[in-house]
């Protein structure tokens, strides 16, 4: 299975969510990211990347746009937002079957977006990657309960 996640610059939510499902180390499982509005080849956010650090996470990252290659690619696509899901149902109708909120997908009671920590300081970064990681917890579950 591949598994898209996708929110604006590709240097926050994104690749947190995308280290932490990488670090689950799922047989089978191929894990990516990607940004509606990304830049390609920038790094990741400094706080990004602090927060990984200190839950000893390795990770290497580059930013990356969203693309069909991409789209094509990923059985699952997870967005960070409403408006990440829109977009990419708006560029991608193709793909509309396979696009689902993070939240939407894990907990289809609590429909809202992941919360964004773009320019907060590293409390606000934690607090993200804390909020990533119950869902990335979710999400296992779920997987593991479809591939049995």
């Amino acid at each position: 299975m591949n598994i898209l996640f996708v929110c604006t610059g590709n240097t926050c939510r994104s690749p947190i969510a995308e280290a932490l499902l990488k670090s689950r180390n799922i047989d089978g499982l191929q894990v990516r990211s990607a940004g509606i509005y990304a830049s390609e080849g920038g790094p990741i956010s400094r706080n990004s990347q602090l927060v990984l650090e200190q839950q000893m996470i390795p990770f290497a990252h580059s930013s990356t746009s969203v693309d069909e290659t991409l789209i094509d690619w990923a059985d699952l696509i997870l967005t960070m937002t409403a408006s990440h899901k829109h977009a990419i149902i708006l560029g991608f109708p193709h793909a509309i079957s396979k696009i689902y909120m993070y939240k939407e997908f894990v907990t289809p009671d609590d429909i809202k977006d992941v919360s964004d920590p773009y320019g907060g300081d590293l409390f606000t970064y934690e607090s993200t990657f804390h909020e990533l990681q119950v869902l990335t917890d979710g999400l296992v579950n779920k997987l593991q309960g479809e591939m049995r």
